[in-house]
């Protein structure tokens, strides 16, 4: 019997599927850059920056008049020689808002922008280096400048709240809400527990299965970032939150095929998905904080937790799952001034011995 194919492997699969339709509207140089791509990047990065340079082949056919005759498969490397600084510059400012192709209107933030346009040099970067052109112009153009962001998460008594609230939650329910609620009740309970708990991603929470849980040890196996396999070990109130929902809930529930093996099931009985967890997150959050509260601020605050904790940079770095410590850093750079803040008081030079000073 052939073995089943797990969410992550799925997930590539239809990543890849998507990216060759995107390529078929791109020129025939685009996919070279891709292949030249995937040894160091993964399949979602791949597939952001293909939407992305889609968007910059259009705005190239739509504003530019020598190319408006052109199909977008035709647009030459000759053509992309051609351009200057400015013409990146006007893309920028297209950024901010423009209409789909099926009329949607699309805007961007300094940080979609910033991204974009990053996506574009790294392009021009590759075809200067096999020298399809004979400079970078996008290296000419000023990026946005991205405001660092304060790291946002539940403070601990929000976190007790939150809690609180996800098992309450009923008691302003009735009828078919009730029934509802009481359904994905342990379920919720354990995906918001898991979140705060051991600081995974989303996708890596959705993409759990049954036998990825190791009670013996209090592990789960979770598919990083770049294809890379990690046990995150979890405490007694992950343990108990698991046990919960698996014991009165999820083995009570016959999945749909396929999606046996799922950990956590959406209320159509397939595998949950990143949105639907999202949703969750935020309807429950907003009764408890005013903040933005997302899945990604639940694993910030349990970063931030453990770092408080253990004063341990390269512990949360390895925990979280972050390739490069400086990414953790930067993320708590400012927890990492505030330790430094109290480390000038640790050390007495002379006691005061004054009782009157």
């Amino acid at each position: 019997m052939a073995k089943p194919i797990s969410y992550r492997e799925q997930e590539k699969i239809e990543n890849t599927v998507k990216l060759r339709e995107f390529l078929k509207e791109l020129p025939p140089y685009v996919k070279d850059y891709f292949r030249a791509k995937e040894p160091t990047t993964s399949d979602k990065t791949r597939l952001s920056y293909a939407y992305d340079l889609r968007v910059f082949f259009r705005f190239l056919k739509e504003s530019n008049p020598a190319l408006k005759e052109k199909s977008i498969c035709d647009i030459s490397l000759a053509d992309l020689s051609s351009l200057k600084p400015v013409d990146f510059e006007e893309f920028e400012e297209f950024l901010k808002a423009y209409q789909t192709a099926d009329g949607r209107l699309e805007t961007n933030s300094r940080v979609g922008i910033a991204r974009k346009m990053s996506c574009l040099r790294s392009f021009y970067e590759y075809l200067c280096k096999r020298q399809l052109v004979p400079y970078n112009p996008v290296r000419m153009v000023d990026m946005p400048r991205v405001k660092e962001k304060a790291i946002i998460q539940l403070d601990p008594d929000e976190v007790v709240t939150l809690l609180d609230h996800i098992e309450n939650y009923g008691n302003q329910l009735s009828g078919v809400q009730l029934y509802h609620y009481n359904k994905q009740k342990y379920r919720d309970l354990a995906i918001v527990t898991l979140l705060l708990g051991t600081g995974v991603r989303v996708s890596e929470c959705v993409g759990l299965n049954i036998s990825d849980i190791d009670f013996k040890n209090n592990g789960i196996r979770i598919l990083r970032k770049g294809g890379n396999e990690m046990v995150v070990y979890f405490g007694e109130e992950v343990e108990k939150a698991l046990k919960d929902y698996l014991d009165l809930s999820r083995n009570g529930i016959t999945p749909l095929a396929g999606h046996e093996d799922a950990l956590f099931l959406s209320g159509q009985r397939k595998r949950i998905s990143v949105d639907a967890v999202e949703k969750m997150v935020k309807k429950y959050c907003s009764a408890v904080s005013v903040k933005t509260i997302t899945p990604h601020k639940l694993r910030s605050t349990y970063g931030t937790a453990l770092y408080r904790e253990t004063g341990d940079i390269y512990l949360v770095a390895d925990v979280l799952g972050h390739a490069d410590v400086n990414t953790t850093k930067k993320h708590y750079a400012r927890l990492t001034d505030d330790r430094r803040r109290a480390a000038s008081k640790a050390v007495i030079l002379r006691e005061n011995t004054d009782p009157f000073n």
